[in-house]
């Protein structure tokens, strides 16, 4: 098959004296059509999972805890495929406004991300199209405060940015020139929106994924919106019922691939390698999303019968173990302001729950005791440690 017709077209620009050629991608969907017999396979597989991961979100006991923490999980990938250094419990402490121990404007980044995230679903859920106004409003979200805030957030880029590199002229890639950028940026909305499209929604997300990563319409941020276009398109597709599906895992795992599979698009036009990939990241995602669910909940369920066996100190460890979930390290000064609570009652709540193994104490000293809920905070981080 003739793929010449998929491939972009390049424009030779200068920087001073220097040339170096940019990149127009042609419009979506590719021509010559995708060969959708081949991904069948691998499009059945992520459905399956996608509709298996819908029954189980549905019928968990703490769905909005687990949407809670899986949008900041979440956060955190992506925000680390681009370099912040932070952790899960980074993440937590500095939005309960406690003390981190990484950079500031690491972890405000993440948190911008989770605000980010929340932002585009509400949107969307009032009506609002996904459209390049919502994904102006979205990066406005995603880059406010911190180191984001010189990069013009909200504002499509009026020069010349690349990928690699340390200027045009040698970068890996150079994404289109302004003055060619709402021309691509038009084509890719209408291609959203373009319902005699008969794509399935995974196809589609798959595509414009790449168109969006390629045309770099941002100074900044267009990794980490990009990524999210994923989920809002099959949110606002009826795909996904919750948003718990998040790909920054799998392409964080896998990322030395996932940049060259979309560089092999670019060049050579093979939409269906990527897609294989996509569509084999999107199953192993829902699957592994299942899979934790059910090992929060089955964690939580046996903490909770240790905790039932108190008689009457099991109120005041029910109140505090329900906190845990949502700040898995806690302090009895942290929980007498929170809870309302005596700090004796405090205190002797946390001893009842170290006595039962579901805390432990980090802190080493005897007075300003810092507490743990070690086993749903691994939960949460796995495959979430920094890179090196």
């Amino acid at each position: 098959m003739d793929f010449k017709n998929r491939i972009g077209t390049y424009v030779t620009q200068k920087v001073s004296t220097e040339p170096y050629k940019a990149y127009i991608p042609p419009k979506l969907p590719p021509i010559p059509a995708l060969n959708l017999s081949e991904l069948y396979p691998y499009l059945d597989r992520a459905t399956q999972a996608i509709v298996e991961l819908n029954a189980i979100t549905k019928s968990i006991p703490n769905t909005d805890l687990f949407i809670y923490m899986y949008v900041r999980k979440e956060a955190l990938l992506s925000s680390q495929i681009e370099g912040t250094q932070s952790s899960f419990a980074d993440l937590i402490l500095f939005e309960h406004k406690l003390k981190t121990s990484v950079s500031i404007d690491d972890v405000e980044e993440v948190s911008n991300y989770v605000t980010a995230i929340n932002y585009g679903l509400h949107r969307l859920k009032d009506n609002f199209p996904l459209s390049l106004r919502l994904l102006r409003e979205i990066h406005a979200v995603l880059l406010q405060g911190g180191r984001g805030a010189q990069k013009h957030p909200g504002e499509f880029r009026r020069s010349q940015n690349w990928i690699g590199g340390t200027r045009p002229g040698n970068a890996l890639f150079v994404p289109p020139p302004p003055e060619y950028l709402m021309t691509c940026l038009d084509d890719f909305e209408k291609f959203l929106h373009n319902d005699a499209i008969k794509f399935p929604v995974l196809i589609k997300a798959g595509l414009a994924h790449v168109q969006f990563e390629t045309i770099h319409p941002f100074l900044d941020g267009n990794g980490r919106l990009g990524r999210l276009l994923i989920t809002l398109l099959l949110c606002n597709n009826g795909l996904l019922s919750k948003p718990v599906l998040y790909l920054s895992l799998y392409l964080k795992q896998n990322r030395t691939l996932y940049y060259d599979l979309l560089q092999q698009v670019r060049i050579h036009g093979t939409w269906e390698t990527w897609l294989e990939f996509f569509l084999e990241g999107v199953y192993e995602v829902a699957k592994q999303t299942i899979l934790t669910s059910e090992k929060m909940n089955r964690v939580f369920k046996e903490d909770l019968e240790k905790i039932n066996t108190l008689g009457r100190a099991r109120f005041s460890c029910q109140d505090i173990f329900e906190y845990l979930k949502k700040l898995p390290q806690v302090s009895v000064p942290l929980l007498t302001q929170e809870l309302n609570m005596t700090p004796p009652t405090a205190r002797s709540s946390l001893n009842h729950l170290l006595d039962l193994g579901i805390v432990e104490e980090i802190s080493g000293h005897r007075r300003d005791r810092v507490y743990v809920y070690r086993k749903y905070l691994n939960i949460l981080e796995e495959g979430a440690e920094p890179l090196p």
